[in-house]
């Protein structure tokens, strides 16, 4: 009875660290995915943030990564081609040129950004880009990124944005990275069910 007593403390001790090293580990698991910056033939911005997408992007773009940008997740509903929505005017407000400004007003969705951008790659014969997005988001994006250009010849590098609120070891301590980790969770498990 008593070595029956012992091994089950022990299996839930163990169980119990592991379950904890998981919770810790998640806002690694989400973020490791970015790479390095290298020269591509465009670099994607990923819409659904304040700013901070942006100037990475803008500041890859400086730093003569890509010669043009593509900016998605734009509603069509709302975007005028003839009127510079937000994020166009800062982009040129951080040196990007708006002739090297395209935008993506047909993507709702992470997955119709890779798909719509992988068709907008082939368009143009463009072989590599850059995928600008903030860390958590990253295992989503490579997961998905990887089906829209499967058994095509191009390739994309994530690169993550480098938010305060961001620390893939203390995520949970901080509401803003603690809602994305959860957020992204739920995210991952659709897409996992719906498109993989």
């Amino acid at each position: 009875m008593i070595q029956l007593l012992k091994t089950t403390i022990n299996i839930l001790l163990v169980a119990a660290i592991l379950a904890g090293a998981g919770f810790l580990s998640l806002g690694f698991l989400l973020s490791c995915q970015a790479g390095t910056p290298e020269k591509t033939d465009v670099i994607v911005i990923l819409g659904g943030d304040s700013g901070r997408r942006v100037r990475k992007g803008a500041e890859l773009y400086r730093n003569g990564y890509a010669p043009r940008v593509i900016l998605t997740g734009i509603d069509e509903r709302y975007y005028r081609p003839g009127k510079l929505n937000w994020r166009q005017k800062r982009m040129v407000a951080l040196g990007v040129p708006l002739s090297a400004i395209s935008v993506d007003s047909r993507s709702e969705t992470t997955w119709e950004e890779a798909f719509n951008t992988a068709e907008t790659m082939k368009r143009n014969g463009w072989k590599k880009a850059l995928v600008v997005s903030d860390p958590p988001h990253m295992f989503r994006l490579k997961s998905t990124w990887m089906q829209a250009f499967r058994k095509t010849p191009r390739s994309f590098i994530l690169i993550a944005t480098s938010p305060e609120w961001w620390n893939p070891v203390l995520w949970w301590k901080n509401s803003i990275s603690s809602r994305f980790v959860y957020s992204e969770l739920k995210k991952n498990l659709f897409y996992a069910l719906v498109y993989y």
